[in-house]
Formats: C-alpha cells, structure tokens, sequence
C-alpha cells in the first residue's frame, strides 16, 4: 500500500510518480502515473530497441518486460527450409535471442533461450497473463528479409502464427475499424479505445526489414504486401484475421503514405515509424500525426540534439528527452535505456 505522504506527491508531482510492483521471478517494475483514461493515441509510451537481442541486460525477455517497457521490438527472418520464424539480428537460418519455451509465469526466467517467434510470443502472453492491468505493449516486428508467401511463409501465415500464441490478447486492424469504412477513417475520428480497456493487451506493427530493403531483387516489401493483404481480407470478409498494423517506415514531411502509387493502399496505414531526431530536428510537423490520431514511433531518442549516451543517460537527461518527445506528439519513444526502468516505465499524455 502506498503510504499517505507518497500518494500525495504522486498526485501532485508533474512527473511520473514510481511505486515498485512485486513481480514472480523477476525485479520490480515501476509503475506511473494513470493514463488509463486516454485513448491509445492520446498517450505516450517509451520502449525498447531490439529487446530480444540484448541478452547481457535480460538474458530473458520477460526480464526486458519487467522494466515496464510498452514497446519491444523483436527480428524476424522466413526460414524457407524449417519453415518457421526465426528470431535473430543477423542470422537468418538460426535463433538468437532471449526467449525461451515457457509455458507458465515461472518458465519466465529459467531454461534454454534462442527459440523462434512463436517461442516469444508466448513468453509475451504468460507475462501478460501474470501482470494483469499492464499498459499495452506494443510488439514492434522488423521482418528482416519480409515474406515469402511462395514457400507458405507470407501475411496469412503470420497472422495463424500471432493468434495461435497470442490469442485475443492482440488488437486487431478490424477491432480499431469496426464500423468505419477505412482504417484511416476510424483513427481521424480517434476509435481508439482507452488505455485501461487495452491493459494486458498488445498492437502489432510490422515494418520492412534492413535486408528486405537493400535486397535488389526484392520488389514487395513488408509494408506494401500486408496493406495488399488487409485490402484482399478485407473484400473477401474476413478482416478479422489480420493480426498486424502495417507501418510506414521512415521520418518524411506531409503524410508520408504518398509514396504507394497504388492509392487505394494509403488507408491501411495508420501506424508510422521514424528516427526520432529526423522528426524533431528535420523541420517535420509532427502535429500532423496527432491531429489525425495516428500512432508514430519515434526511433533513437537518444539522437535528438542534444545527443545523449546512446546507453547510459542520466535518468533526469532521459526523462526530458522522453517528455520532449511526448511533446513532439510521439506515440512511442524507442531507446536503449535498459538500465533506467523508472524511465521505460513512464506513460504520459502526449503533444
């Protein structure tokens, strides 16, 4: 219980207050103040850049979870021999990352890492499933190398792969869209549901991969091809089998969904992902996302001028940076803060 004297300095304090939560297997993860009321694009939430990877700092993803962090990001290459989803920075045959095959909350933090993505979903749901209340996570997929739906490994897929591990803890595209005509539409008229109707509840958004990208021979990226699926669920009925938002990725003036040709795409994207100083310090309105309730990420928080460590900021010099960026209307703020939960923690009200 929280003493007297401390809950009234939370309530006063214009920063995020922090009451240690007792977690099973794991630290205490600190938790701020209650933003709960907000929609889902009317708050502020920081995150962590390749959370899987980092094994010296959570040698178990359930560890990068407890910090507090609303946004993990998680590699994904299509293996086309063992068909299945590999999780890893740069190996694309192999797994490397911290998640292991639990199948209860004190699974979390014991036995062998390196498994796929379905392996690390679940790790994500019995965490949810153990922290009841817990702000909405946004899962943050870079599909390394994209789809490749020539060898079963493409947008239908990954949905069967999502909703198999993760069940109906996952907002889908067609929960924010219902009974609007566009995606677009229903996040400009801000359908978004509260933040406490979304506690233990994750948004999935995919972008394109750095090999996907560089990849001559790629012409369908990540973005493109699950737009492409939503519209084809979408005509045939069945919206509610995609489990993913598509991101635009890149920071760009204007609305940057211009760059598809084939217009009739532009509305499945209402989710958009970009360097952080890009944004704040290239001259960006990023008003613009705000305005329409869309939801951006903002990459790198350590970049924006000043820079700050990319790794060890002061906690003061991070939670400014977190409130400038809450400022600049960020939906999410990525960083590599794996020391500073009390930081990854904070939920604020953005713009």
């Amino acid at each position: 219980m929280v003493a007297p004297r401390r809950l009234v300095s939370c309530l006063l304090t214009a920063a995020a207050c922090l009451i240690p939560l007792s977690l099973p297997g794991g630290p205490a993860v600190a938790a701020t103040r209650d933003t709960g009321d907000l929609s889902l694009a009317a708050g502020t939430s920081v995150g962590l850049h390749n959370t899987y990877n980092d094994t010296s700092a959570f040698p178990y993803l359930a560890q990068a979870l407890d910090t507090g962090a609303s946004l993990i990001e998680l590699d994904t290459w299509v293996d086309p021999f063992t068909h299945e989803w590999k999780v890893s920075h740069t190996n694309p045959l192999g797994n490397s990352n911290n998640c292991v095959d639990a199948s209860s909350a004190a699974d979390l933090y014991r036995g062998g890492a390196n498994k796929d993505l379905g392996s690390c979903l679940d790790d994500i749901r019995i965490w949810l499933a153990a922290h009841p209340g817990h702000p909405p996570i946004m899962i943050k997929l870079e599909m390394k190398a994209g789809f490749d739906a020539t060898v079963g490994l493409g947008p239908t897929q990954l949905d069967s792969l999502v909703q198999t591990h993760l069940g109906t803890d996952v907002y889908r595209p067609a929960d924010l869209m219902a009974g609007y005509p566009s995606l677009d539409a229903a996040a400009r008229a801000n359908a978004w549901p509260t933040r406490s109707a979304l506690a233990g509840k994750v948004i999935l958004e995919a972008i394109p991969g750095t090999f996907e990208m560089n990849n001559p021979f790629d012409h369908l990226w990540t973005d493109t091809e699950y737009a492409q699926h939503l519209a084809a669920l979408q005509s045939s009925g069945h919206l509610g089998d995609a489990q993913v938002f598509p991101s635009v990725l890149g920071a760009a003036s204007g609305d940057p969904r211009t760059r598809y040709s084939d217009a009739s795409l532009r509305p499945w994207f209402v989710v958009f992902d970009g360097d952080a100083h890009a944004f704040v310090n290239g001259g960006i309105d990023t008003s613009w996302y705000d305005t329409n309730h869309y939801l951006l990420v903002m990459t790198d928080a350590q970049n924006v001028t000043p820079a700050l460590s990319d790794t060890t900021p002061t906690a003061a010099d991070a939670t400014a940076r977190v409130a400038q960026l809450a400022a600049a209307h960020a939906s999410f703020v990525s960083c590599d803060w794996t020391g500073l939960p009390s930081v990854l923690a904070e939920q604020l009200t953005r713009g």
